[in-house]
């Protein structure tokens, strides 16, 4: 049977590395564990897992590091979690299962979901190659964002990695990073010129983002998921400029690029409805529900806007448009996605309320 490295970077990491560690524990077969310079218990707790912790100076390089950590490993295939992931038992056992047909694959695609609603259920997920055959292939690139293109035989599995975030880390640290970069005469990929568009709009650097997005677009070598997320990242920033015109075309020229996301579809119906416009909002909400979800697109997914909340918005806006008897029905549509949803729950009083339409 083929055999696992877990490949680590860590750092001040104390209070979720062994909830981490536990959970992937029975798939691998060894643990190499970096440590970047933490100030508390992380290699200690590591140290009790792996037997043994490495340190690399940290070099404000993710790829560097994460290269460093491969190639420690011994084991005919790598693995690579954060230490605020989590594995869950049901996840787990799928890959336990198979483990031993893991010789069939180069690069193993698992889903990465980051945030959940009240019921832990995903709302925001996207694909990453999570188990590669260590080579001269599996090779990180990008100082941030930091990713291995994926090579030779790609298999996609239904499990998931979970990011269970416990703090929050420094909002400024990537930003940090690209201006270093740029400042040493670094010419960014395409990729990178993306993300740091999109790090400049997280610190509220939106004119600049505008500039860089607009600049990524323009140039044309992007990918096309990247292309359609710079759209809506320019949109964001031109609504905090209050410049909704720029705005609503920033996302209707995501739909020159491909097919409509429903994510798009329901950022348009937003910008309708924010403006009482519900017919229009009516339209773009009822695209969204009729968007096909594409989970191995590789890009980011919200899977509540391939059902739930368009269903629930469009319930209010037919409501609103004096159509009651559409609204309770689309909200019924919302029920059949999430039956818990306090939302659906009280507009179902609130219409089983009403007095009977003559």
């Amino acid at each position: 049977m083929a055999t696992i490295s877990l490949c680590m970077i860590v750092r001040d990491e104390e209070a979720v590395l062994a909830r981490c560690l536990e959970s992937v524990a029975p798939l691998v077969d060894e643990m190499i564990i970096v440590d970047t310079g933490s100030s508390d218990q992380t290699p200690q707790i590591a140290r009790s897992y792996a037997g043994r912790v490495y340190h690399f100076a940290w070099i404000d390089d993710f790829a560097a590091a994460r290269n460093y950590a491969f190639s420690l490993a011994g084991c005919e295939f790598c693995m690579w979690l954060d230490a605020d992931d989590v594995i869950s038992p049901q996840d787990l056992e799928q890959l336990l299962e198979f483990k031993p047909q893991l010789e069939q694959a180069d690069t193993v695609m698992l889903r990465y979901d980051t945030a959940f609603d009240d019921q832990d259920r995903p709302t925001f997920s996207y694909w990453r190659e999570r188990i590669v055959r260590r080579g001269a292939q599996a090779l990180w690139q990008g100082a941030v964002h930091e990713v291995i293109a994926p090579f030779g035989r790609i298999v996609y599995l239904p499990a998931a990695v979970r990011h269970r975030k416990e703090k929050a880390a420094d909002p400024q640290r990537n930003l940090r990073i690209f201006r270093r970069l740029l400042e040493q005469g670094r010419q960014l990929s395409p990729r990178e010129q993306f993300y740091f568009g999109r790090e400049l709009y997280y610190n509220g650097r939106y004119q600049e983002a505008i500039s860089e997005l607009r600049r990524f677009l323009d140039e044309g070598r992007g990918w096309l998921e990247n292309n359609i997320e710079a759209c809506r990242f320019i949109a964001y920033c031109y609504y905090h400029l209050d410049q909704e015109q720029a705005a609503l075309l920033s996302l209707l020229e995501s739909l020159s690029y491909d097919a409509p996301r429903a994510e798009v579809c329901c950022e348009l119906g937003r910008h309708f409805f924010d403006r009482q416009r519900y017919r229009e909002a009516v339209f773009w909400y009822q695209a969204a529900l009729g968007c096909r979800l594409e989970e191995r697109s590789g890009g980011f997914i919200s899977p509540d806007c391939y059902g739930y909340l368009p269903a629930i918005q469009l319930s209010v806006c037919y409501y609103r448009l004096g159509e009651t008897a559409l609204a309770a029905e689309y909200n019924e549509r919302a029920g059949a996605y999430k039956p818990e949803s306090p939302a659906y729950l009280q507009n179902r009083s609130f219409f089983a309320a009403l007095p009977p339409q003559s």
